[in-house]
């Protein structure tokens, strides 16, 4: 993980909790997963490992760009893409490919609501996206073209579920 407060990594057991969601919304194995604030690269790096045909790590801090680079030669896992940019550069290009699966977990300060507005055209039909927001913070509000299909708490922070349709 790299130094400072540029990343907050997701707890294990939020992450035990959001892979086991994945299995009831829409299988991992095979999916193109999207990891956007990407951090360490945890949550792609754990797709792979359970069988995810491609993760493509979207960041632009410099030392959390080192720490996914650092993981993903450390795991040695096949389809692992670093893209170094910022999350709004790379969803206004043009969406290829497109993704089962997406993660956020920007800052907490970051209003995600037109990140997600921008990344429809790149998911999948049924695509499921996953959103690391505070739990203190106001309820996450989906766009027309993503269905809430749920909410769990893990102390301060709380992972959010939809479904693209």
């Amino acid at each position: 993980m790299p130094p400072g407060d540029v990343t907050r990594p997701t707890s294990d057991r939020a992450r035990e909790g959001l892979f086991s969601s994945l299995q009831s919304l829409g299988d991992v194995d095979g999916a193109r997963v999207l990891d956007l604030y990407a951090g360490s690269g945890a949550l792609g790096l754990e797709a792979l490992s359970r069988g995810a045909a491609s993760a493509t790590f979207v960041e632009d801090d410099p030392l959390a760009l080192n720490a996914i680079r650092d993981n993903v030669a450390k795991v040695d896992l096949p389809g692992a893409h670093v893209v170094p940019m910022k999350v709004e550069v790379f969803l206004a290009a043009e969406p290829e490919p497109r993704y089962d699966v997406a993660f956020l977990d920007p800052p907490y300060d970051v209003d995600v609501a037109g990140v997600l507005v921008v990344l429809l055209p790149w998911l999948a039909e049924n695509a499921v996206v996953a959103v690391e927001r505070s739990t203190r913070g106001p309820e996450l509000t989906w766009p027309d073209g993503l269905r809430e299909e749920r909410s769990r708490r893990y102390g301060e922070a709380t992972l959010w579920y939809a479904t693209r349709c």
